[in-house]
């Protein structure tokens, strides 16, 4: 049987010049799933925070492509750092600098003109939005060494992929709030859940490398702690909408991604690499669905 890998060079990725394959590798474009997870927080920040809609429309669209840019980033940034690692695990052996198909000079260079690419993007938000975006490259730059020192680097995680929440909150609000901070916390919980799930793919070989995960430290106590970082979420996730004065159609609308929440815990296989995999990847379903649930409470 062949190795369990998330990389995929089938498909429009086969039919791109041959140079360009290792560089859309390394950005993880091949897996859209990653930028999904990064812009839906701040599509919620934003409709949280409940601008006229033609700003709605313009901050959506920077987030989305900033979403790109910045997760594309986040990716050359980890792989710098883990590629030895990389080497040794079967999941990401094939990823283009641990497999040798690009020098970490490329890596650098092409890092540089995506994070030029953000800065364009981040000076189109306010000067709040400015200095938090800013300000988030710590944790982009840091959360790759989380698994060298502690055994939750998903929590690290979680602060990192969640900070578009209070960052387009920030965008549209032009203010940092208790609401903003709920729906951070939202957020956090939301990414902590579903990147222990995508960690259970690593377990074995984590163990074998020592290097840290909330799937070695849960086991099989993996969904009682889904369970309840899930239910955390909706929890924050309403105090937020509370706090910012959204509509009572809000608080029902929420049961949809509290259902696809319970699916996902329910059907979850920590044993198959390929369930687990599918069970990350259905939180872009969630995702929007609490966007819809934040945009039907303004209605």
């Amino acid at each position: 049987m062949p190795a369990h890998t998330d990389i995929v060079t089938h498909g429009w990725v086969a039919r791109l010049p041959r140079a360009w394959v290792p560089y859309v590798l390394l950005a993880r474009l091949d897996r859209p799933i990653g930028a999904w997870l990064l812009f839906l927080p701040g599509l919620w920040g934003i409709l949280l925070a409940g601008p006229p809609p033609a700003e709605a429309i313009r901050l959506i669209v920077l987030f989305g492509a900033g979403s790109l840019v910045m997760r594309a980033a986040g990716c050359v940034v980890n792989d710098l750092w883990d590629r030895d690692i990389d080497r040794r695990v079967a999941r990401t052996a094939g990823r283009p600098l641990a497999s040798g198909a690009l020098h970490p000079w490329q890596a650098l260079v092409f890092l540089a003109v995506l994070l030029a690419a953000g800065l364009a993007i981040l000076l189109q938000l306010n000067r709040l939005a400015q200095i938090l975006g800013a300000g988030s490259l710590v944790l982009v730059a840091l959360y790759p060494l989380a698994k060298r020192v502690t055994w939750w680097p998903q929590l690290a995680m979680g602060f990192t992929f969640g900070f578009g929440a209070p960052l387009g909150y920030a965008a549209a609000a032009g203010r940092v709030d208790a609401a903003w901070a709920l729906l951070y916390g939202a957020a956090i919980l939301w990414d902590l859940g579903f990147d222990t799930v995508y960690a259970h793919q690593d377990r074995e070989d984590d163990a074998l490398l020592g290097i840290g995960s909330s799937a070695l430290v849960l086991g099989e106590r993996t969904k009682p702690f889904l369970a309840g970082c899930y239910a955390g979420m909706l929890v924050l996730a309403a105090a937020a909408g509370w706090m910012r004065g959204v509509g009572v159609w809000f608080y029902p609308a929420l049961l949809l991604p509290a259902v696809l929440l319970g699916w996902q815990v329910a059907v979850l296989n920590i044993d198959d690499p390929a369930n687990c995999l599918r069970q990350f990847r259905a939180n872009r379903e969630v995702g929007l669905a609490v966007g819809l649930a934040l945009l039907v409470g303004w209605i």
